[in-house]
């Protein structure tokens, strides 16, 4: 890990893959960042020792360059990145909507862009980060985009047309799993749980079936079917989502976030 590696845009994101790449073992002195304000750049270098540097100090200087911006910001970084980004040097987004193509056609021929669409349980190291390939993006690319990115959760190999489907599974996925809690715990203060207990309850479920989802190897219809007694108190829940259509609302849900991806994609949002 000798490359030198710089997060332009340290928000929440930014911060959670720098402190990753430390924990997996990138040096401090290897590592840069940019920051619009000169106290969050102080703040970084208290937490983690690493130097910050403009926008342009940092595209001379680092041969990996993670452009975590929002995506209204990328039109003028990449203008203001080009006159120093030359086609030896790895490009690697992680802005919601940024086509490869998009970056590719700012830059020099040749760069090397790869595109990721991570979600925010990269923030507690559990995140998952859908990966695809530029026009001149090689294995070896991708390889190292999954080194820096697997220290803050999984990660997953699309082809881009795939981006929008996997935004809309996995980079909104978590706030469809909030929303859910917030509505059982709201079901649980109804039938008399005080809401700090109802939350607790719900969460360990959550936490509980997600671990048993990953670890057990089951089809989820398994592991229904194991907690599903004839005649019991869970089909007869499930009866009512059945009932009041969840399952195609879900499909609905998703085919919505899956459409608006695209449009942010092509610009217009």
């Amino acid at each position: 890990m000798t490359q030198t590696v710089a997060v332009l845009g340290t928000g929440k994101i930014g911060e959670a893959l720098l402190s990753g790449m430390i924990r997996a073992g990138w040096r401090p002195a290897d590592l840069l960042v940019t920051t619009r304000r000169g106290e969050r750049a102080q703040e970084l270098h208290t937490r983690y020792g690493v130097e910050s540097a403009s926008n342009a100090e940092a595209a001379k200087a680092a041969e990996i360059l993670i452009l975590a911006v929002k995506p209204q910001d990328m039109g003028r970084l990449l203008d203001e990145l080009a006159p120093h980004v030359g086609a030896d040097r790895l490009v690697i987004s992680a802005a919601a909507g940024i086509t490869t193509t998009f970056i590719e056609d700012r830059l020099t021929q040749g760069t090397p862009v790869v595109r990721v669409m991570p979600n925010t349980p990269v923030l507690v190291d559990e995140g998952m980060s859908v990966i695809s390939a530029g026009s001149h993006a090689t294995a070896a690319h991708l390889t190292t985009t999954e080194e820096i990115f697997g220290g803050v959760g999984k990660t997953l190999r699309v082809p881009e047309s795939q981006q929008d489907a996997a935004t809309a599974l996995s980079g909104s996925g978590p706030a469809y799993f909030y929303f859910l809690v917030e509505a059982m715990t709201d079901a649980g203060i109804l039938l008399g749980l005080p809401r700090a207990q109802a939350h607790d309850l719900i969460v360990q479920a959550a936490i509980g079936a997600a671990v048993m989802l990953r670890d057990s190897g089951e089809h989820p219809v398994k592991l229904r079917e194991a907690v599903t007694s004839p005649a019991g108190t869970t089909i007869s829940a499930i009866r009512e989502l059945e009932n009041h259509g969840v399952r195609a609302a879900l499909i609905a849900a998703l085919e919505a976030a899956r459409d608006r991806s695209r449009e942010l994609a092509s610009g217009n949002g």
